[in-house]
């Protein structure tokens, strides 16, 4: 599974991050780290939590 991410998007809730901070990077003012994000098959239930959990969609589940 793999995140894409779309930084233009987020607004700095850290929704994503409260869910999994071991798999969302977040730079030193709180937005998402630019790069999308591979997860590993143990990681995507938390992965998955985290980017639903982002109100303004600036995190793509591709299988």
């Amino acid at each position: 599974m793999r995140i894409l991410v779309h930084k233009e998007k987020c607004q700095g809730h850290a929704r994503c991050w409260s869910m999994a901070p071991d798999i969302f990077d977040l730079d030193d003012e709180g937005y998402i780290v630019a790069g999308d994000i591979d997860v590993t098959p143990d990681d995507e239930k938390k992965a998955w939590r985290g980017a639903k959990s982002c109100p303004e969609r600036a995190l793509e589940i591709e299988k």
